[in-house]
């Protein structure tokens, strides 16, 4: 009989085996990767175009293109679309970020010779109705008023935008200037020069056989592709150092933090060092900035510190929001916890424990076929080693603590981080 009053013996995972990817090439050009795993029969496509913030003409363009695709063809209005997939029982997401636009349908793979003409009308024939972007439009304006009233808001807007600097589109946030300045003209123009017949991306994951690869390849291997507009010539100003910002907020019970500098991205030889760095200062729960702050202090019920990637650049940020009137511990504190990373060496308790907690999220990320397809997508997106991910447990593993020390003192020089603060001190 089980004995429940023993625990289990603890073992540590060494390795991980991620199913590996399909690489096919269209007839036409386009890269088709297909990673077949799982028994259920339920598949997701996602079509990845370079159509982000990088290469909008004007502030929110890239955005308000992405959400408009399924809001008419010229055959087809909103409801009509959306009851076609509904009857189908799949449904579509659009996504948009600053490198990249996505149009994703997930659906039974029964169904996706019905689904892939409807997909084919959408990526060459959205119209943009003035209606349906009036809409849109006020939707937007609405909830930027909403949000602009919050503190958290206008630090993480106020934080991109002097990390990377006024001009570049990393550091925009879309405003209520821009919203109004949006028109169908400027929609389809950019629908025409970086979505319809411009070369693209698919990600074609689940219970994937010959039958779904043919079948895109049937509706998508003949569609005559143009050449993207040049590539914009785009770098972010490089601080050197920091700077303090104040935002008074009358009224505002608490105050927003938000401390970091512009940073590397994955392809930098550092990246897992400092992923481990990010994960001990405040990237779980256990973290010490969790312990310092939420727990003995009692300042905030949360406080994390994150490393935002992207295809050209990235950033590391430390944010919490706490009572206006403990403002200034909690940053003494930030200050406090960095500057012990910078001259003591991590326990070996701390740095196992640290390291395992990130082997296991790791591990436990990559549950279905949709979340392997993920990490495929941001390899080929930015043009990371085909292993990447499969050497992330020994790049982890082989980490030290002298290497997490010099790591805080090279990239964590407090006197070369950003402070955003709104609401008071």
């Amino acid at each position: 009989m089980l004995d429940r009053t023993i625990s289990p013996d603890f073992q540590t995972i060494q390795s991980i085996n991620i199913p590996s990817v399909k690489a096919i090439t269209l007839s036409n050009g386009i890269p088709l990767y297909v990673i077949n795993v799982g028994e259920q029969p339920v598949v997701k496509i996602e079509f990845s175009f370079d159509a982000g913030n990088l290469q909008e003409p004007q502030n929110g363009v890239s955005l308000f293109t992405a959400k408009m695709i399924t809001e008419g063809t010229t055959r087809y209005s909103s409801a009509a679309i959306s009851e076609y997939f509904d009857k189908f029982g799949s449904f579509t997401e659009t996504g948009q970020g600053l490198d990249r636009a996505s149009f994703t349908v997930y659906g039974l793979k029964k169904h996706l010779s019905a689904l892939l003409p409807m997909v084919q009308e959408l990526l060459s024939d959205a119209v943009f109705p003035e209606s349906e972007l009036e809409t849109l439009k006020k939707i937007q304006q609405q909830t930027l008023q909403v949000n602009s009233g919050k503190t958290a808001f206008i630090a993480n807007k106020t934080f991109r935008k002097k990390i990377f600097g006024d001009k570049h589109p990393y550091g925009n946030s879309i405003t209520e200037e821009a919203i109004q300045g949006i028109n169908q003209d400027l929609l389809k123009n950019f629908y025409l020069d970086f979505w319809k017949g411009k070369p693209f991306k698919i990600f074609l994951s689940g219970n994937i056989g010959d039958t779904e690869i043919s079948l895109i390849e049937q509706y998508f291997g003949n569609v005559s592709l143009g050449q993207m507009p040049a590539s914009k010539e785009l770098s972010a100003t490089l601080f050197s150092k920091g700077e303090n910002v104040l935002i008074e907020k009358e009224g505002a019970m608490q105050s927003s933090i938000r401390m970091g500098k512009q940073f590397m991205t994955r392809k930098h030889p550092d990246f897992f060092t400092m992923l481990l760095l990010n994960e001990t200062l405040g990237g779980y729960f256990g973290s010490r900035l969790m312990k310092n702050i939420r727990e003995e202090k009692g300042f905030t019920y949360g406080i994390s510190s994150n490393l935002a990637l992207f295809g050209q650049a990235g950033y590391f940020v430390i944010g919490t929001d706490v009572k206006r009137e403990f403002t200034q511990q909690t940053i003494d504190e930030i200050h406090k916890e960095i500057k012990i990373l910078q001259t003591e060496l991590i326990s070996g308790n701390e740095l196992e424990t640290v390291k395992n907690y990130m082997v296991g999220s790791f591990a436990g990320s990559l549950n279905t076929p949709f979340d392997i397809a993920d990490r495929y997508k941001v390899i080929f997106s930015e043009n990371l080693p085909l292993d990447f991910y499969q050497n992330y447990i020994p790049n982890i593993q082989q980490i030290s603590d002298i290497m997490l020390l010099e790591a805080a003192n090279k990239y964590l020089d407090i006197e070369s981080l950003f402070e955003i603060v709104v609401g008071g001190k």
